[in-house]
């Protein structure tokens, strides 16, 4: 069985009747002209591979997809809420993801509709896993600065040398992190605010670790390596439970853009 990912990135001028075509799907289509709001709609398939194609869809159907029954939907509620003057909040979005969910899932095939994700701008996104749209995941990306050394004293200096490498270095090395945290928290009015989740995070996490020597300053890392591994459980522990209602889903620890860990309890 596989997954297939797909990225349908489109603009929304709220001030416009409609939006001009264009036709740079890598970018934004529809284009719209000046200041507009810009999407991009993650749309996840769960299915076997057609042997004729080698597909398990054809993404050019994905894109058609969204943009022909997805599209319409979030310009024709932009338009009347703008208009209105009237907010779209996050339990709006998970009703417009519901909306989407409603047109897309028998378009394509045998394949399966698993996730329909919303980046609302590079470093904040909204998830559904189903149809029914009932609970929503929510990811936030956050960075913090810190040094680090791997080290086992169990190990020889060659062999700390052998297996850590240039992390091995006695004086320590530096890296600045980003963490995604995501929860998963029922569609509900009020029961879900960026602003202190924000501030959780902030407080329960970042502030413990930012501009810190994880093996000195952060007790936990004492006498565990500060791995991007053990940083990832680390933070889980630090958060779960924190968030009322909404339940910590998972937490990646990027180390660098070509390391990464995730993190589920």
């Amino acid at each position: 069985m596989h997954k297939l990912a797909r990225q349908v990135r489109f603009s929304i001028n709220p001030f416009l009747p409609e939006d001009s075509e264009g036709s740079n799907s890598f970018a934004s289509k529809p284009a719209a002209e000046g200041l507009s709001i810009f999407f991009e709609l993650g749309v996840e398939l769960v299915g076997k591979v057609e042997p004729a194609t080698g597909f398990v869809v054809n993404a050019i159907d994905i894109d058609k997809g969204v943009r022909e029954y997805v599209v319409p939907i979030f310009a024709k509620l932009i338009r009347k809420d703008f208009r209105r003057g009237k907010y779209i909040a996050l339990f709006g979005i998970a009703e417009l993801l519901r909306l989407a969910w409603g047109q897309l899932a028998d378009k394509f095939g045998a394949a399966r509709l698993s996730k329909l994700s919303l980046k609302l701008n590079p470093f904040r996104k909204v998830a559904v896993e189903d149809g029914d749209c009932k609970m929503i995941y929510f990811s936030e990306k956050f960075e913090f600065a810190a040094t680090h050394k791997l080290w086992n004293e169990d190990f020889s200096a060659e062999r700390n040398l052998e297996v850590f490498g240039k992390c091995a270095n006695p004086a320590g090395h530096g890296h600045n992190y980003v963490v995604e945290v995501t929860v998963k928290t029922p569609v509900g009015k009020d029961s879900f605010h960026i602003a202190e989740f924000e501030r959780i995070v902030n407080n329960k996490l970042i502030k413990l670790l930012d501009h810190k020597n994880l093996n000195i300053d952060v007790a936990e890392f004492s006498k565990t390596n500060p791995t991007v591994e053990n940083i990832a459980a680390f933070a889980w522990d630090k958060l779960a439970e924190k968030f009322g209602k909404a339940q910590l889903h998972c937490v990646t620890v990027w180390e660098t853009d070509k390391t990464s860990c995730s993190y589920y309890g």
